[in-house]
């Protein structure tokens, strides 16, 4: 099935809800016939006909990430911690070496960059400095979206060991999606990371 196809089906499941019920759920906030969600960093229009980015219609992951967030409607709030690891998540098993290596692992090689461009990647992200919540080098919390929050944690290499990089989910994250579409998001949350390098 084309990514366009799996959008219309998330978008339609979501727009079967009140626009008033989607935008309390999601924290997202009532347009003209639209929604408008703050996600990875951008502001987003979604609609029932797509997902939009400055009037661009979005096929890809993202425009999949978003219908499928806002098709998942939930009263609850979010709870930040304790935090999760990716394996802690239900039925997370055939995920997790795809997991490391799209989410954590491609993070690696910029961990100088990251520590340079601290401020701007927390500005963007709406995220937090996690120094002393959370262990490593360099860690903070970012939000790919309203009511799901990543923690990234850093380890710079040293002597003995090389550097590493890994990433946490907010405590009942799988309230708001499903646990590839988590992992999904990790990974385009570390893209969007590595795109303001």
């Amino acid at each position: 099935m084309a990514l366009r196809e799996v959008i219309q089906d998330y978008l339609g499941l979501a727009f079967s809800a009140d626009l008033s019920q989607i935008a309390r759920c999601t924290c997202a906030e009532i347009g003209v016939d639209s929604l408008r969600l703050e996600a990875f960093g951008s502001l987003w229009d979604v609609r029932r006909d797509g997902v939009y980015l400055g009037g661009t219609l979005e096929e890809g992951p993202k425009g999949v990430l978003i219908s499928m967030y806002l098709s998942r409607l939930s009263e609850m709030d979010m709870k930040l911690l304790p935090f999760k690891s990716f394996k802690e998540l239900p039925n997370s098993m055939p995920y997790q070496d795809a997991f490391k290596a799209r989410a954590e692992m491609i993070l690696v090689p910029h961990i100088f960059k990251i520590m340079k461009n601290f401020d701007k990647i927390l500005e963007r992200l709406k995220g937090e400095d996690a120094k002393g919540l959370l262990n490593g080098d360099i860690s903070f919390i970012v939000r790919p979206f309203p009511k799901i929050a990543l923690a990234y944690i850093f380890y710079l290499p040293d002597e003995d060991f090389p550097a590493s990089a890994t990433c946490l989910f907010s405590n009942n994250a799988h309230q708001f999606m499903s646990t590839d579409g988590l992992a999904d998001t990790a990974e385009q949350t570390s893209k969007v990371i590595i795109s303001m390098l």
